[in-house]
């Protein structure tokens, strides 16, 4: 007996529906107006029969192709994630950027060191990261798109750092949670492209993948 429609993740539930939705306009089903209209209502919504409404008018379905490309896009979708990491940097650094999985605690030892963490094309297996910082005259900066939240919990002394939430707080789909302490060091967040930009960009992908003029 399949799940109730309201009962199933409403992450998987909107991310069937973007998948359906470019599916769709690669095939000039609908058009770039349509697509981009019905991605932003798909991205603004928690309501899953909603997510529904918006491609049952639409006859065509993903397939191994459409997955084996946003595979290839979206890197590490699949890729499982450690629950507990860690990262030292002593008097160097460390950059982790690009489709890597962020584990659901990551524990930042940072010694006059810099450690940059870019969150915009990363997997999240979790919906809540927490990271444990112990930073002493270091630096930590959060590069996160627009639909992750960031939160400090952790003690700073003489040192900075910053918050971040989305700008309508219904729409953030990952939380992380910086926790630990920092000694005359820093913690900056910079929000970087934001899911709309990518879903855009794979789509007119998957539109020239087929053959279509982008417009």
């Amino acid at each position: 007996m399949p799940v109730k429609l309201e009962d199933r993740p409403i992450e998987q539930v909107r991310e069937e529906t973007i998948d359906k939705l470019i599916v769709n306009y690669s095939h000039e089903v609908i058009s770039k107006e349509a697509f981009e209209r019905r991605l932003d209502e798909a991205m603004a919504t928690n309501q899953h029969q909603t997510l529904v409404e918006l491609v049952a008018d639409l006859p065509m379905a993903t397939d191994a192709d459409y997955q084996k490309q946003k595979q290839a896009s979206f890197g590490a979708a699949s890729v499982a994630s450690a629950e507990n990491e860690k990262l030292v940097s002593i008097l160097s650094s460390n950059t982790r950027k690009g489709p890597w999985v962020a584990p659901a605690h990551l524990k930042i030892i940072d010694v006059l060191g810099s450690v940059t963490l870019d969150f915009s094309e990363a997997h999240f297996a979790q919906p809540n990261v927490e990271i444990e910082i112990n930073n002493v005259l270091g630096s930590l900066s959060l590069l996160v798109p627009d639909n992750v939240a960031v939160v400090s919990r952790a003690s700073h002394i003489l040192g900075s750092s910053d918050d971040h939430s989305p700008e309508r707080s219904d729409v953030a789909t990952q939380t992380i949670t910086v926790t630990g302490w920092s000694l005359l060091g820093s913690v900056d967040v910079s929000v970087k492209r934001n899911m709309r930009e990518r879903w855009l960009s794979f789509a007119n992908s998957m539109r020239e993948a087929f053959g279509m003029q982008r417009r």
